[in-house]
């Protein structure tokens, strides 16, 4: 029996992160993920949307079905 995994290329928030620190964040994501680390990644609101920023993610966890990653929020783009 295998394990289902999906590879992702850019966190898709859905408006589910939760802030850490100043530029840190944490986000739980249904299923189980693999995300690269320590490179810098897309950070979209919603997989069609707007560019929101750029982040570093630290580090991946996987528990019960779901995937945790906490990542840095480097670059954030404004509309103003």
């Amino acid at each position: 029996m295998g394990m289902p995994l999906e590879l992702n290329t850019m966190i898709v928030t859905k408006g589910k992160e939760h802030r850490q620190q100043e530029n840190f964040f944490q986000l739980i994501k249904e299923g189980y993920r693999l995300y690269p680390m320590h490179v810098p990644l897309e950070v979209k609101r919603t997989i069609q949307g707007e560019l929101s920023g750029t982040a570093e993610i630290y580090r991946v966890e996987w528990r019960d079905n779901s995937t945790i990653i906490s990542y840095e929020l480097i670059s954030l783009q404004s509309s103003n």
